[in-house]
C-alpha cells in the first residue's frame, strides 16, 4: 500500500543523512519506525484497556506474593 507523509525539513535531513550514511533507503527507515511505534501504541492501549477493567472491577489482580505462593516459586 503506497502512503504519503509530509516531514519538516529538520527530520527530512535526518532521514536522508542516516540513509546515506548506511546505504538502507528512506523507505526502510520508515517502515521500521512505524513498525517500532505501533508495537509500542498496541501495548499502551492494551494496558490502558486491562486498567480500566481493573477499575471497573471485570478483572482481578493479585500481588507478587500472592502469585509466589500460588506457582511455588518461593526458594
Amino acid at each position: 500500500m503506497a502512503t504519503s507523509i509530509r516531514l519538516d525539513p529538520d527530520t527530512e535531513r535526518r532521514l536522508d543523512e542516516l540513509a546515506s550514511r548506511t546505504g538502507r533507503t528512506k523507505a526502510y527507515y520508515l517502515r521500521e519506525a512505524i513498525g517500532a511505534y505501533l508495537d509500542e501504541m498496541e501495548d499502551v492501549y492494551l494496558a490502558e484497556q486491562e486498567l480500566r477493567r481493573v477499575k471497573e472491577g471485570k478483572s482481578t489482580t493479585y500481588s507478587l506474593d500472592e502469585v509466589i505462593r500460588t506457582h511455588g516459586l518461593a526458594d
